[in-house]
């Protein structure tokens, strides 16, 4: 069907975001009101192409927050040793996990994580307390997680894969009885749980995680892509660092 010029100019007025702002009378707005309508009704496909465009556009912006937050925060992961780095910690790809000691499927995962490192010898992992599961009981031991990372590096791993692989509720009280079977000094440990910056990290990790939109352990960030786990994790996750490789993007 052909369009009456008045309706031509009703498209025009509603696709532009970019006409100068226009002088109306109460009985020209009325008529431009009712013009638009008549548009709108007969071309109801217009709405939805600017759905469409305000969230591309929304997306975008998200995306664009992702990208910085986490830019700054992989440049402060690696000055001042914020997280315990697993793998390759000249890695040419890095591998974020979000991660809590209360998390089953973060149990489950440890043999992931371990293949993702026998299969690709120069994968980056940055693990990343993320206590969400039970807050106070995670919280802290978390604390103690990153306290043993700072004090006893040569230990974390022992310590990491004993606490995590336990069925038990993970507490400070279970992570420093976990810290201390792996062999951490118990006084250089309480020492290092008075450092600040141990409550400082877990609040800039809970903050890049709400910039990223990470809610549930585990999630991986890899590239510009935020992962939830799932049964094809493993090559999902081998996917996106191959693209990186390849292309400098998780997809290319």
């Amino acid at each position: 069907m052909r369009l009456s010029p008045r309706l031509a100019l009703a498209g025009l007025l509603v696709a532009s975001a970019t006409l100068p702002a226009f002088a109306f009378d109460e009985k020209e707005k009325k008529e431009i009101g009712e013009i638009v309508r008549e548009y709108l009704i007969q071309n109801p496909e217009v709405l939805y192409e600017a759905q469409k465009e305000w969230n591309r556009r929304q997306e975008a912006k998200v995306a664009e927050t992702r990208e910085a937050s986490l830019k700054t925060y992989l440049a402060r992961i690696e000055e001042q040793q914020l997280h315990t780095v697993i793998g390759n910690p000249q890695g040419d790809v890095t591998l974020l996990e979000f991660f809590d000691y209360n998390c089953g499927f973060c149990r489950r995962a440890l043999k992931d994580i371990d293949q993702m490192i026998k299969d690709d010898p120069k994968l980056k992992i940055v693990l990343i307390e993320l206590p969400v599961i039970r807050p106070e009981e995670s919280t802290g031991a978390a604390q103690v997680s990153i306290a043993v990372s700072r004090v006893a590096p040569d230990k974390f791993r022992a310590f990491h894969d004993k606490l995590l692989g336990s069925q038990t509720l993970a507490t400070k009280a279970s992570a420093l009885a976990a810290a201390k079977a792996v062999g951490v000094d118990e006084a250089a440990l309480k020492a290092g749980l008075n450092d600040p910056e141990i409550e400082r990290t877990l609040v800039e990790a809970k903050q890049l995680a709400d910039d990223l939109g990470v809610d549930a352990t585990p999630t991986y960030v890899i590239g510009e892509s935020v992962v939830p786990n799932t049964t094809a994790v493993v090559e999902d996750l081998k996917g996106r660092a191959a693209a990186l490789r390849a292309c400098g993007k998780a997809v290319c």
